[in-house]
């Protein structure tokens, strides 16, 4: 059986008495890739923001790498990263500073060496002397791959990575994240509204709502379940019937 990488109980948080997160509980194996699916409002960010650290749940357990969140957070982060389209990064700093920046804060051995290789990959080569504030969207989204995958990390928060990227990059990021599982068994936990992408890129789907896990299972369990014939027409039927 393949060792339980992330473990998640009872998971709730509560802001000023509004329920966002409502005892969700999963479990994510080494080398698996969970999506985390639902509309804006359902808990996927604050999920991703309590399991991250930045967030304290109002209660419920939390377990990465076999360890406790609230005891082990910072043993737990140096093999963790994450990246986010709505995540800007220090912009008086240059892309090679800013990744050196983090590349420090990791502990990273050969940092140049790493830093050009996830500059060649992401096709940031030419960007590297730039502010981080003159990017465009998708020249910083770029960035913020780069940065997630700097401490090889053992598991990966993916919140919305491939949103501003143009068709190309974005098929080259999925073909690259799906290299890197198989290589080196990474977990990875993936937030996206592009349907099509997490039928694609999910292992298995949380299907979120209202702060509630509603449906779990593969893309195409998903699809069945609710007897549609895509995830795209899943997400309609929910989003629609709840708004």
């Amino acid at each position: 059986m393949s060792k339980k990488v992330i473990k998640v109980n009872g998971l709730t948080k509560i802001f000023d008495g509004v329920t966002a997160v409502d005892h969700v509980s999963f479990e994510i194996a080494e080398g698996e890739i969970v999506g985390l699916l639902g509309p804006n409002g359902a808990g996927k960010t604050t999920i991703l923001q309590m399991l991250l650290g930045t967030l304290i749940p109002t209660s419920g357990q939390i377990e990465i790498l076999g360890l406790p969140l609230t005891r082990y957070h910072e043993e737990i982060l140096g093999q963790v990263n994450f990246s986010s389209t709505y995540v800007s990064m220090p912009n008086s700093l240059t892309v090679v500073e800013n990744l050196m920046v983090f590349a420090r804060l990791y502990g990273i051995r050969q940092p140049q060496k790493r830093i050009r290789e996830l500059l060649h990959i992401f096709e940031i080569e030419p960007l590297q002397k730039k502010l981080a504030g003159t990017l465009s969207t998708g020249q910083l989204t770029r960035l913020c791959l780069a940065k997630a995958l700097l401490n090889e990390p053992k598991v990966l928060f993916l919140d919305e990575p491939t949103a501003s990227l143009d068709p190309d990059i974005a098929d080259k990021t999925r073909r690259l994240l799906k290299k890197i599982r198989l290589d080196s068994q990474v977990t990875i936990l993936y937030t996206s509204h592009n349907m099509r992408e997490m039928e694609e890129m999910c292992d298995r789907i949380l299907f979120l709502n209202k702060g509630r896990t509603i449906a779990e299972g593969t893309p195409k369990e998903l699809i069945d379940l609710f007897g549609k014939e895509n995830l795209e027409e899943v997400f309609l039927k929910v989003a629609r019937e709840e708004g």
